[in-house]
């Protein structure tokens, strides 16, 4: 074989051996609801929806009803520290926690929908789908600041958000999940990087969550990248 055609060659298998594999890593239980990222940063959707996640498999948090799900147990229930640096770290697809007993891996993944599905999530990786309360946290990438926006969330059933380890958002009760149901204060995405963190608890029921930036008059904003890495 040609000596400059070789590495030339070997250099494109390697590329598509790895954006094979990549696209393997998604259990094929999760579809259609689920699929591996292709690319090292994602765009909103065209609604302006944060599709692309690391989720950590469930913690089990028993509750037989949702109707506890008051401000105070829910600051109670999001700042007890279930991991290491779980309010700092930002992990990598693979990484496993230890949480009491269980042993927890986070998973890169795009959802397929403008709402990430929780409860499909956990009951087609046969973990615990009631009685939960699941970790995810994203990365957006700015190429100037972002003034004056809004983050909006809606989750099935409570959640809570940080943007840049500050709280934006605590959505309380025993609710189902609608678009643009809270709104945080006016805040601003820095030029760089940004980390957005939420917690989502449920007992019976389903889970699940979107998430989006808004400017003013409810206009998404879309001149941003996500990443997980």
């Amino acid at each position: 074989m040609n000596k400059i055609f070789y590495p030339v060659f070997m250099a494109f298998m390697a590329f598509n051996a790895t954006s094979f594999l990549s696209e393997a890593e998604t259990p094929k239980e999760l579809t259609p609801y689920f699929s591996s990222p292709s690319s090292n940063t994602a765009s909103p959707d065209t609604d302006g929806f944060i599709r692309r996640w690391l989720i950590l498999e469930p913690i089990e948090k028993p509750n037989r009803s949702n109707t506890v799900f008051t401000d105070s147990y829910l600051r109670d229930a999001f700042y007890t520290e279930y991991f290491p640096e779980q309010f700092s770290v930002f992990p990598k697809h693979g990484d496993n926690v230890k949480v009491g007993k269980q042993k927890l891996k986070w998973h890169a993944l795009d959802s397929n929908m403008f709402n990430v599905k929780l409860f499909r999530f956990a009951t087609n990786m046969g973990k615990p789908y009631y009685g939960v309360l699941f970790w995810v946290v994203t990365a957006i990438d700015c190429e100037e600041d972002i003034p004056d926006i809004r983050l909006s969330a809606g989750s099935n059933s409570a959640s809570m958000w940080w943007v840049n380890g500050k709280e934006a958002i605590l959505l309380s009760g025993d609710r189902r999940m609608v678009k643009d149901d809270c709104l945080s204060k006016r805040l601003t995405l820095k030029k760089g990087r940004n980390i957005v963190r939420g917690a989502i608890i449920n007992g019976p029921g389903m889970s699940d969550f979107c998430v989006r930036f808004l400017k003013e008059g409810g206009i998404p904003v879309d001149n941003i990248k996500i990443s997980i890495k």
